[in-house]
C-alpha cells in the first residue's frame, strides 16, 4: 500500500535532504498524529504541492504533530503539456464532483466558469467562499491520489473572460476543446500540442522556468452551452469536440475527457 501524503506549504521543504528531520506541525501535523493516529515506524510522504516530495518514516508523534526522518527527496517535474479543466458552475455539487475526480486523474489546473445557463451563481462573498471550497476539494483530492502537485484553482470567469483565456492559450501554442454533444469531431482525433522546445542546453521541457502549453477542456452546465457562448469561444480559437456516443453529466464529462487525454499524452504509460 502506498504511503499517506501530508501537505506542507510551497517552498517549506527547501533544504531537507536524506538524513534530516522534518517536523510536520500545525493543523496537518495534528490531523496526522491525533486523527489518523500515525505512529513511530510508519512510512509517510510530505509534499509541498509544487512538486517536492519528502519520503520518510515517522520518528515520533505527539499532539503537536510528527517528526519525520527523511529517507529521500524527490523533485517531480511538471507535465510538459498541462491539462486544465474549465468547469461550469452546476447545481447539486456536480461541479465539485467533477473537480474532485479531475484532481485524482491528474488535472493541472481548474478554472470555474459562470456560464449563462449555470443555475448556481458566484457573486461577491459567494465567489470567495466558492473559490475557497474548490481549493479545499482540490487539496483533498491531491492528498487522496498521493500527488506532489496540487492543481491551482483560478478565480471564476464569465464567457468573455473564458474567451480571453482561450485566445491566450491558443496563441501560445495550446488548444481549447469545448465538449459538445452535437460536435462531429471526436476528441480522439484532435491534435494535441507538443512540449515547448528547450531554449538552451541543459533545460528540460519540464523545467519550472518554462511554462507548458495548455489543453483547456471546457465543460458546460446542466442546461448546456448556449449558442452565443459557443460562437464566442470558437471565435477565440476553441475547437468543438464530441466526447463519445453518449451524453454525460457535467460531473462526468470532464473527468472522462481528462482521462482520455492523459492516456494520449503518455501520462499513464
Amino acid at each position: 500500500m502506498s504511503a499517506p501524503v501530508f501537505l506542507a506549504e510551497p517552498g517549506s521543504l527547501t533544504g531537507y535532504a536524506p538524513g534530516s528531520v522534518y517536523v510536520l506541525a500545525g493543523a496537518e501535523g495534528r490531523h496526522a498524529a491525533v486523527v489518523q493516529r500515525r505512529h513511530a515506524g510508519e512510512r509517510v510522504d510530505v509534499v509541498d504541492g509544487a512538486g517536492v516530495r519528502l519520503v520518510g518514516t515517522v520518528e515520533a508523534a505527539s499532539p503537536e504533530g510528527l517528526r519525520v526522518l527523511v529517507a529521500d527527496r524527490v523533485d517531480e517535474p511538471r507535465p510538459e503539456v498541462a491539462l486544465v479543466l474549465v468547469q461550469a458552475l452546476a447545481k447539486g455539487d456536480r461541479d465539485e464532483q467533477a473537480i474532485e475526480a479531475a484532481t485524482e486523474i491528474g488535472v493541472d489546473g481548474v478554472l470555474p466558469w459562470q456560464a449563462e445557463r449555470s443555475i448556481v451563481v458566484w457573486r461577491a462573498d459567494r465567489a470567495a467562499k466558492g473559490l475557497a471550497r474548490w481549493q479545499g476539494i482540490v487539496r483533498a483530492g491531491a492528498k487522496q491520489s498521493r500527488r506532489a502537485h496540487v492543481p491551482a484553482v483560478e478565480p471564476v470567469v464569465d464567457h468573455r473572460g473564458l474567451a480571453a483565456r482561450v485566445r491566450a492559450v491558443v496563441g501560445a501554442g495550446g488548444v481549447a476543446l469545448v465538449l459538445h454533444e452535437e460536435a462531429s469531431v471526436p476528441l480522439a482525433q484532435v491534435s494535441l500540442p507538443s512540449p515547448v522546445a528547450r531554449p538552451m542546453a541543459g533545460l528540460s521541457a519540464g523545467d519550472p522556468s518554462i511554462a507548458p502549453r495548455e489543453v483547456l477542456v471546457v465543460v458546460g452546465p446542466e442546461g448546456g452551452i448556449s449558442d452565443r457562448e459557443l460562437a464566442t469561444l470558437t471565435g477565440a480559437g476553441a475547437q468543438v469536440v464530441r466526447l463519445g456516443p453518449h451524453v454525460l453529466r457535467t460531473s462526468t464529462a470532464g473527468p472522462v475527457a481528462l482521462a482520455l487525454l492523459a492516456e494520449r499524452l503518455g501520462r499513464w504509460t
